[in-house]
């Protein structure tokens, strides 16, 4: 059905292996979502879900919610943009089975009002505990970290909504463009400055040394000069390179020769560092013709560049970080280029149009292999006046198709971006567009503004650095501004490339609050640091206040658990005395008191307030937006155009009264079955529109608690657009070992598609994720290698590429692990420990003991709030 999700294909195999959690818990911290949903449905370790009755206290919440936006607080956001359970009335636990599954359907479920709280509970609601520590800082694995063990996320997207323009060389001078800083016509020798901090890259992978070797084995011409600085690595796979100390090498045809032994044990994600390389290179080997390449792992734009192991507590090097290190080094440069995730950025190329000509770089995470160097510096070394933008095609094409032939199922993009003609016509035209969705999100349209970016082509999504792709997002967008800022990025991008399937990679993303909007005001500070456009600025602070503004109003963060619907089943199933498909009447008496008879004529859309549901009124969503947007101004950031501290009336009327008519019914979600014995939640299309996502979420009952099985997705909607109720008592599994499963993300161009996803394990010891890849060629799935997650947020990089598995590779599978009362214990090891020995086989096995498999749905809604069904009964 249209503007339907699509789900992946299932192998069904037979019967799995038992699924039990194995070993004493890791201490890690959850390896499913990013707070084991602790501080949403709990009160951290002291308790589980609070629930009650009487109205929620909004001073305390909404007074968190607006820290949390500007970046105060320090639990991340994993407590806070979570979601709400459809619910039932509180209920307390039974151990008495009796009944369970033994009857076709549950009671009607409405949201649960929550008692009324003090600071210090909305405080544990929003950053309950971890049992390690704040969900930014736990000990294990950041919250806000590159790590796929981050709370999970997913995208989708289906073609080339507007038209491909991979592959398509664009030679043109655009009018307005200033003068390039290179002649590349008159240069006669080129210096190319690497900047190589190895990292683990190196130490674990030897990828540094592979792109060294590369390198060496090019003909490289007297006149050019291919420096490389090494460092940030505990470990070179090489006999040359030391870790002892940061060194420089020229590379010549066959080799290397060292230039400086000791150039210092520094942070390489230090700027002067970086600087110091650059006024080294143009001291000794000045040229016509200057490129600079940095090497490593990318964060885009906000953490901006490298990890530095052997200085982990340094931290990136942010874009204001990487201006310093320009200005610093006083060279201007035909093309910088980044070997290294996400940075292909309109943020960076804003910083960078004061530095150089072209920027080269990825809008989505790297395969480890990286760039391949040997024939473009070959090229290079034959002609170097050789055009710029003919020099990129050649990076972009050798990366892309050597990636293609080594990575299987990972994705590639590469692009080379005119800065001369982007500093000319891309402020503007963004100035408009940003003025403009401002007005959209203002004047009552916020849910298209939410839908756009929603379906924006995303990158990295597991680790929520909410990156979009800026042409996408603003055709999505759908106004005058939005084309006339599309086209003119296009004409910037000269060249571009991704792998198939990969669409809607344009060449060039932007930071845009969705999953993650408490990072807006570190968006804010970078952006004051290299002068990006205010008026963006000030776009997207709207949207994040919206955001914040909706998840509280549908319930804030304390509500935001799926364990309500697993109590509600418990609490409820062996009480229900009903005939559906046989007039569908339905009488139960809650433990509450309240009484429901008549089913059949159940309107949730009548009135939210008929079934318990408490409606803020306009009066109370104004109090909200007032202190978050009041708080917004206090301290210093600006709102609907006022840096004084003061809130637009006009403006925070509107978002009121917005907020409070357009909202996800919650009360909608339940499960009813028809003659033909289905089970279904049927929701009006109107409801559907401000959903965004939907996964299947189950969790497995071993007797003492609840493993979770994560999230995958697969769903069915039936012809008139009721959601399904069809699981079939299977779950992921490799070689018939249930497993974690956690979808990421879907691409799809209508012919080619590509759907991933994570398994948590242990590898050999150390923490990683299996990635695992589902496309038209392997429509069952393969394992397409681990990427290992970093620990105790020693960086907000992302990792490049993956590691290859080889036979005798030890495998523990992991799984997070729950209380009956909602809260997360620790993560364990899950079933057999497991050998590689050969391929794996991916299928879906039936689960053991079908009755202890718990299904539901969660949703997420356009303010990024997140709902759960009601546990889907037994068939």
């Amino acid at each position: 059905m249209a503007g339907r999700p699509r789900g992946r294909e299932k192998n069904i195999t037979g019967a799995g292996k038992p699924v039990y959690k194995r070993g004493q818990g890791l201490g890690t911290g959850p390896v499913g979502s990013a707070d084991g949903y602790s501080g949403r449905g709990g009160s951290g370790r002291s308790g589980g879900p609070s629930r009650g009755g009487g109205k929620r206290g909004k001073g305390g919440i909404l007074a968190l919610l607006a820290l949390l936006l500007l970046g105060g607080g320090g639990a991340g956001v994993g407590g806070l943009f979570g979601g709400s359970h459809s619910g039932g009335y509180e209920q307390s636990y039974s151990q008495d089975y009796s009944g369970y599954y033994s009857t076709p359907a549950p009671a009607p479920q409405t949201p649960s009002p929550t008692a009324s709280q003090s600071a210090y509970d909305v405080y544990n609601q929003l950053f309950g505990s971890n049992q390690g520590g704040s969900s930014s800082s736990y000990s294990g694995y950041s919250a806000q970290s590159n790590s796929l063990g981050s709370l999970y996320s997913a995208t989708s997207s289906s073609g080339w909504d507007y038209g491909s323009n991979t592959g398509k060389l664009d030679s043109s001078v655009h009018p307005d463009a200033r003068d390039k800083f290179t002649d590349v016509d008159e240069a006669e020798s080129v210096t190319i400055m690497v900047y190589m901090c190895g990292t683990d890259l190196e130490s674990q992978s030897g990828m540094a040394t592979s792109d060294l070797q590369e390198m060496t084995n090019a003909s490289i011409g007297s006149n050019v000069n291919l420096i490389v600085y090494t460092g940030g690595c505990t470990r070179w796979r090489n006999s040359i390179v030391s870790a002892s100390a940061n060194q420089i090498y020229k590379v010549e045809s066959g080799g290397l020769k060292r230039l400086n032994s000791d150039a210092g044990s520094v942070s390489m994600t230090k700027p002067a560092t970086l600087a110091s390389f650059i006024k080294f290179c143009d001291k000794n080997y000045p040229a016509d013709r200057n490129i600079l390449i940095l090497w490593d792992h990318g964060g885009g734009a906000i953490s901006g560049f490298g990890y530095d192991q052997k200085f982990a507590s340094s931290g990136s090097m942010g874009l204001a970080g990487i201006n310093e290190a320009l200005r610093s080094g006083g060279v201007r440069f035909d093309i910088v280029g980044f070997d290294a995730c996400l940075m292909a950025t309109a943020e960076n190329a804003v910083m960078l149009s004061n530095h150089a000509d072209y920027l080269l770089a990825s809008e989505e995470t790297e395969p480890g292999t990286g760039w391949y160097y040997t024939n473009w510096l070959t090229e290079l070394s034959r002609n170097v006046s050789m055009p710029s933008v003919q020099l990129g095609k050649r990076i972009i094409d050798d990366f892309v198709d050597v990636c293609a032939q080594q990575t299987r199922g990972q994705k590639t993009t590469l692009s080379i971006v005119d800065l001369a003609e982007l500093e000319a016509t891309m402020p503007a035209a963004l100035s408009a567009f940003a003025e403009s969705t401002c007005d959209l999100i203002e004047g009552n349209d916020y849910q298209a503004v939410s839908s756009a970016r929603s379906a924006a082509r995303e990158f990295s999504t597991s680790s929520r650095i909410d990156h979009v792709d800026l042409v996408h997002l603003a055709r999505n967008i759908g106004s005058a501004e939005g084309k006339a800022l599309a086209d003119s990025i296009l004409d910037a991008v000269k060249y571009n490339r991704t792998s198939s399937g990969m669409t809607n990679s344009y060449g060039l993303s932007i930071y845009f609050p969705y999953r993650k909007a408490s990072a807006v005001s570190q968006a804010v500070a970078a952006y004051e640091a290299i002068g990006m456009n205010e008026d963006y600025t000030r776009c997207i602070q709207a949207f994040a206040g919206y955001e914040s503004a909706g998840q509280a109003v549908s319930g804030g963060s304390s509500a935001a658990s799926p364990y309500g619907s697993l109590f509600d089943w418990y609490s409820n199933a062996s009480s229900y005395s009903n005939s559906y498909g046989s007039g569908n009447s339905y009488s139960n008496s809650y433990g509450s008191g309240n009484s429901y008879s008549g089913y059949s004529s159940y309107d949730p859309y009548d009135s939210y307030s008929s079934y318990g549901y408490e409606n803020y009124s306009y009066e109370d969503v104004y109090g909200m937006l007032e202190e978050i947007f009041g708080m917004m101004g206090s301290y210093g950031y600006s709102y609907s155009g006022n840096r004084s501290g003061g809130v637009d009336e006009r403006a925070l009327s509107g978002a009121a009264e917005y907020v409070s008519a357009n909202r996800f019914d919650a009360s909608a979600l339940y499960w009813t079955r028809g003659s033909d014995g289905q089970y279904r939640i049927s929701l009006p299309e109107s409801q559907w529109g401000y959903i965004n996502q939907l996964e299947l979420n189950v969790f497995y009952d071993d007797g003492e608690g609840f493993i979770d099985l994560g999230l995958d997705n697969v769903f069915e909607f039936d012809d008139n657009g009721a959601l399904l109720g069809s699981y079939d008592g299977t779950w992921l599994a490799i070689d018939s070992q249930p497993v974690a499963y956690y979808h990421v993300s879907t691409v799809d161009d209508g012919e080619n598609y590509s759907i991933t996803g994570r398994v948590p394990v242990m590898l050999n010891g150390q923490r990683a994720d299996l990635i695992l890849v589902f496309d038209n060629e392997n429509p069952y799935g393969y394992v397409a290698g681990a990427r290992y997650d970093y620990r105790n947020g020693e960086t907000e990089t992302v990792a490049k590429g993956l590691t290859g598995l080889s036979d005798g590779d030890e495998i523990d599978f992991l799984c997070d692990y729950y209380s009956y009362d909602g809260k997360y214990l620790d993560s364990y090891m899950l079933g057999d420990p497991y050998v590689v020995d050969g391929e794996m086989e991916i299928s879906n096995v039936y689960l053991p003991d079908a009755d202890s498999a718990l299904p539901c749905y969660r949703l997420t809604d356009m303010y990024h709030q997140q709902y759960w069904t009601p546990v889907l009964p037994a068939a």
